[in-house]
C-alpha cells in the first residue's frame, strides 16, 4: 500500500469517527422475527456481563440487542459479578461485549490490559468445555486487546487494531459475492451483514469463519483513533470479523465488532448505527441467527 492510500484510509476513519459523536441508545428499534424460537418469556436465560467496564450493557448500548432476543423469547438479564464456574451454571449463553480493564476506563491509549483476570477465563474456558454457550465481542483498539487473552484460551488470536475497508466505505458489508459473508447455518438466509469499523482476529483449524476481511488493511496505532502516518498495519488476508467454533461440549461465537448489535443515534445528526441503520437491515436476524445456532 502507498503512503498516500495509507493517508486516506486513515483520513476516512477519523472522519467517520468524529461523526459518530456521543452515542445513545435508539429505544424506538423493534424486530419482530417472523418466527418467534420460544414463547414470550420461556426462552433460554441470556446473560449480558456488566461487570468489566463494558461499553456495551443492557440498561444502555445494547438494550435494542435485549429487545430483539426478548421478542424471540429469550430470558435476558445482566452479569454484575466476576465470573466463576458455579455462578456461571445458571445461564445459558453468556455475551460478552467490548470488555475493558478498569485502567482503560476513559484511556482508550495502550497498553490495554486484559479485561479478565486468569482465573475468571479459566471459569469461563471450563463452563464452555462443560456445555456453555459464548458469544464474546470485541471491537477495535482497545476492546480486542482486552479480549485478547480469553480469546486465545479459545485459539483465537484478536490483533488489536482497527480494521479498514480499502475500498474507503463508511459501512463495511460483508456479502458472498465480494467472499465477506461465508456459508454455514448461521448465515443462511442472510444476504448482506454491515459492520462499523471493528476489529479483526486469526482462527483456529475447527474454527468456520463467518466473515472474511477480504480488501481491508488492519491499523495499529497507539492512541485510539489517532492515526500516523508511521502507524503500523497489516493486510487483513488469512483474519476475519466473525467466526464459530465447537469447544469440548460447548459451543463459542466470536464478532470483532460490536456497534452491528447495538441500535444507536450517534451525533449531533442523531446518525443511525446498528441494526436500525437503512443498510443493516438483516443485522437483527443475524444476531437470531447466531443465539440459535449458540443454544442448539
Amino acid at each position: 500500500m502507498t503512503t498516500f492510500r495509507l493517508l486516506c484510509f486513515l483520513t476516512l476513519l477519523f472522519v467517520f469517527h468524529a461523526a459518530m459523536g456521543q452515542q445513545i441508545a435508539d429505544t424506538a428499534f423493534t424486530y419482530t422475527p417472523l418466527n418467534p424460537k420460544y414463547a414470550p418469556g420461556k426462552g433460554s436465560l441470556v446473560w449480558i456481563d456488566e461487570a468489566h467496564v463494558n461499553f456495551h450493557t443492557l440498561g444502555g448500548r445494547y438494550a435494542p440487542f435485549g429487545k430483539v432476543l426478548q421478542q424471540d423469547g429469550y430470558r435476558v438479564g445482566s452479569n454484575t459479578q466476576t465470573f466463576d464456574l458455579e455462578r456461571l451454571q445458571s445461564c445459558r449463553i453468556l455475551v460478552i461485549s467490548n470488555a475493558l480493564d478498569s485502567s482503560n476506563a476513559g484511556n482508550w491509549n495502550l497498553p490495554n490490559p486484559s479485561a479478565f483476570s486468569v482465573d475468571e477465563i479459566k471459569a469461563v474456558n471450563q463452563w464452555v468445555k462443560n456445555g456453555g454457550r459464548l458469544l464474546l465481542i470485541a471491537d477495535h483498539m482497545p476492546f480486542a486487546g482486552a479480549a485478547e487473552a480469553l480469546g486465545r484460551s479459545f485459539g483465537i488470536e484478536f490483533l488489536n487494531c482497527f480494521a479498514n475497508d480499502n475500498r474507503r466505505r463508511r459501512l463495511e458489508r460483508f456479502f458472498p459475492e465480494n467472499g465477506g459473508l461465508l456459508p454455514h447455518p448461521i448465515t443462511e438466509g442472510i444476504d448482506t451483514v454491515v459492520t462499523f469499523t471493528g476489529s479483526a482476529f486469526r482462527i483456529p483449524e475447527r474454527a468456520t469463519p463467518l466473515l472474511a476481511l477480504k480488501n481491508y488493511t488492519l491499523i495499529m496505532p497507539d492512541i485510539s483513533w489517532q492515526f500516523e502516518e508511521n502507524s503500523p498495519y497489516l493486510s487483513g488476508e488469512g483474519y476475519y470479523q466473525g467466526a464459530c467454533l465447537p469447544y469440548g461440549k460447548g459451543r463459542v461465537v466470536v464478532m470483532g465488532e460490536a456497534a452491528m448489535f447495538s441500535a444507536q443515534l450517534a451525533g449531533p445528526n442523531r446518525n443511525m448505527v446498528g441494526m436500525n441503520a437503512p443498510e443493516a437491515g438483516q443485522n437483527a436476524q443475524f444476531l437470531l441467527n447466531i443465539m440459535h445456532w449458540l443454544d442448539e
